[in-house]
């Protein structure tokens, strides 16, 4: 019989890298935020009133380096920052859909209607 560990050990690492960009309380919901289009720091802050600005300020920065939203500097007056989500971000939708319908599903069954 042949050994299927080095593939299991490859799967899970790839899940565990996935993890490690989408951990925590706001990543998801930043990403979900904006599935729905490039958005300023106000209106992804109105989106999830319940994080703190330090705090959304610190995972775009985050989401930004694992290359899933792009931060664009536009030279105006004010200055404004928009955030929008990469091809890497989009790539994302499938699996919030998911996401989300497991939810329900979870919600349903388990936490009742």
């Amino acid at each position: 019989m042949k050994s299927t560990e080095p593939v299991c050990q490859y799967e899970l690492k790839a899940a565990r890298d996935a993890m490690e960009v989408i951990q925590g309380k706001w990543r998801i919901p930043i990403v979900i935020s904006l599935t729905y289009g490039t958005k300023r720091f106000g209106e992804i802050h109105r989106d999830i009133p319940d994080i703190s600005p330090k705090m959304l300020s610190q995972e775009l920065k985050a989401l930004e380096e694992n290359k899933l939203i792009t931060r664009t500097l536009h030279d105006s007056m004010p200055v404004t920052v928009e955030y929008a989500l990469t091809p890497l971000g989009m790539s994302l939708r499938e699996l919030l859909n998911e996401l989300r319908n497991w939810g329900k599903h979870f919600r349903d069954e388990i936490v009742g209607k």
